[in-house]
Order: structure tokens, then C-alpha cells, then sequence
């Protein structure tokens, strides 16, 4: 899809992350609402490229929402999406795939009647050639500790097993942006911190930006940047985990502490 487009719109989309800026994606004013019941509030949220930001808060705060809104499995009520130089808001969850979108959601997406082989071959085939199937799953299934069970179905494998099969499959994709949602729960703490040490390399190794929705505060100080608290739809505050972590009023709203 080209600058001639007259779906996408790209002053504004340009000023806000173009090649200009360090901003991969930014949302205005973004809102989304289901009858009376305001999900997301005007939330301004932006994400530099190659960032690894995590997104907190309590149940109901909106987080896996405004998740959705990004990868277009909602539609906004009013904002705007910008993301690599243009505006995102319209287009299909599809077409956001295509510009280098991926998401990874908290139950496991995967296919559990296809062996690990052929649910990795699912993504290939929109990015790859044929020819490239075999030498790019054998790269995969061996970064992602997958390679003794390529041929087994992936309905036989762990929990933690399918998480970083999901995560495979995205990164197949070749993302700039990797959205999680609580992407260690239900994970045993050796599993937790293996997935901590392959978000980092992918982050590190492949510039791949990421969201990331998570409960466990332990695992968001293994791996985050930066940290945005959402309250009641709306960004509460942001800031290192540190600061976070310590702030009164986050403790409060989070973690329910009096004070």
C-alpha cells in the first residue's frame, strides 16, 4: 500500500513517527467506548523503535483493550493510531500484520492439531518463500528450544512450550512491533525467566520493539525499559520501573496498598 493511498493519511502520521522521529507508534486521543462504559480514555501513548515497554495496571484498566485497538481487533470510538510514518486507524488487522505488526495474546494461539513444523509454516507463507520454509523452521524451532519437538503436535507440548511457539510464529512475521498480552501467566518461575531472557534477545538482537501487558511486577522489572501504569482507562503514570515501583499512588491503585 503506497503514499497514493487516499485510505491512509500521512501528514500528521508522519509528524508524530515518521523518519524524522524515534516514535514507532503513537495513539491521540484514543477512545474507546462500549455503550456507557468508557474502556479507554484519550489515551496519548507513544513507543520508540527498539523499545521494550510494559504495560500495567489493575483488572479493568483497559490494558488488553487498548492492545486491541492497535492491532485493530477493535475499532475506536475517536483518535487516532499512527505507527512508522503513517496512520493505522482504518486499516484492517491484516493490513497493520503487513507494516510489521504482531501480537501474541494471553491463551495461546496456536494450532493444536499441527505439529510444531507445520504451525510455524501457517505465518512463512506470508512472508516466504516456499523454497525457505525448511532452513527458516530449523532457525526457529532451534532458538525457541523447540528443535526436539518440531514433528510432535503442538497440543502435546507445555504451557510454556506453546507460549514461546506463539512467540515463534510471530517473529516469523518479521514484526517491528510485538504486542504481549501476559505473556508468562500460568508459567513456572524457570519458565518466566526464560521467557524474560528471550524477550531481551529478540530486543536486543532483532530491534523488535514490544507492549507488554503483564500482572507478575517481578518479570516487568526483568525486562522493561519503561513502564506505563493505566487507571480507569487513561494513562495514570509512566516512568522506569524503579520510579513506579516506588511511587505511593501506584502502589496504592496497583498493588492495593494502604498508605
Amino acid at each position: 500500500m503506497g503514499a497514493s493511498d487516499p485510505t491512509v493519511k500521512t501528514k500528521p502520521a508522519v509528524a508524530e513517527t515518521g523518519a524524522d522521529t524515534d516514535t514507532l507508534l503513537q495513539t491521540r486521543d484514543l477512545r474507546k467506548q462500549f455503550g456507557g462504559l468508557t474502556a479507554t480514555d484519550d489515551v496519548d501513548f507513544g513507543v520508540a523503535e527498539g523499545e521494550l515497554r510494559c504495560l500495567i495496571g489493575p483488572n479493568g484498566a483497559g490494558k488488553s483493550t487498548f492492545l486491541n485497538l492497535i492491532t485493530g481487533q477493535l475499532e475506536p470510538t475517536d483518535g487516532a493510531i499512527y505507527y512508522d510514518g503513517w496512520e493505522i486507524t482504518d486499516l484492517s488487522s491484516h493490513e497493520r500484520v503487513d507494516r510489521g505488526i504482531s501480537m501474541k495474546f494471553q491463551v495461546p494461539s496456536i494450532y493444536p492439531g499441527l505439529t510444531v513444523r507445520e504451525n510455524l509454516r501457517v505465518p512463512l507463507q506470508q512472508v516466504a518463500d516456499p523454497s525457505e520454509f525448511d532452513e527458516r523452521i530449523a532457525i526457529a524451532v532451534d532458538r525457541f528450544g523447540l528443535a526436539d519437538h518440531v514433528d510432535e503436535s503442538s497440543s502435546a507440548l507445555s504451557h510454556g512450550q506453546q507460549q514461546r511457539l506463539e512467540i515463534a510464529m510471530a517473529m516469523t512475521l518479521e514484526p517491528k512491533l510485538m504486542l504481549l498480552d501476559e505473556p508468562v501467566a500460568g508459567l513456572s518461575l524457570e519458565e518466566t525467566e526464560e521467557i524474560a531472557d528471550l524477550l531481551r534477545t529478540i530486543n536486543d538482537e532483532d530491534d523488535v520493539a514490544f507492549i507488554v501487558i503483564e500482572h507478575d511486577i517481578d518479570f516487568v522489572e526483568s525486562i522493561a525499559d519503561r513502564v506505563t501504569v493505566l487507571h480507569q482507562g487513561d494513562i495514570f503514570t509512566e516512568g522506569t520501573i524503579e520510579s513506579v515501583r516506588n511511587d505511593p499512588d501506584v502502589r496504592r491503585i496497583y498493588l492495593g496498598e494502604e498508605e
